[in-house]
């Protein structure tokens, strides 16, 4: 069976994202790092959860608002300065891949 391009696009931010935001400072790496981290995987799992249950839409929207935190962190990171130009341009491509994907997935549902 063929994986849909949004596990595995997902996947590839996840494995960027958590070896980078380890290189922040290290006293915001239990603060800010955590939290992209934390909304990676909360993303991740929401539309694991979203493929298997029987009612997806719930957790696609549970996705949608971890994407959103993750955006808002990775923003975050750029303005102040931990993460470069070139970072922030890729990362921020690699989320807006995701949700494009993820938006994709709703509207085939039938519901935004």
């Amino acid at each position: 069976m063929k994986e849909s391009p949004l596990f595995t696009k997902s996947y590839d931010l996840m494995k960027w994202l958590i070896p980078a935001s380890l290189k922040l400072p290290r006293d915001q790496r239990f603060v800010l790092a955590r939290r992209m981290q934390d909304a990676i995987f909360n993303f991740y799992e929401s539309i694991n959860a979203a493929a298997l249950g029987p009612k997806p839409m719930p957790h696609l929207i549970a996705a949608d608002t971890h994407l959103q935190h993750l955006r808002i962190y990775v923003r975050l990171s750029h303005d102040l300065k931990f993460f470069s130009i070139g970072q922030y341009e890729h990362v921020s491509k690699m989320i807006v891949e995701c949700g494009r994907l993820l938006g994709g997935w709703r509207k085939s549902l039938g519901k935004l």
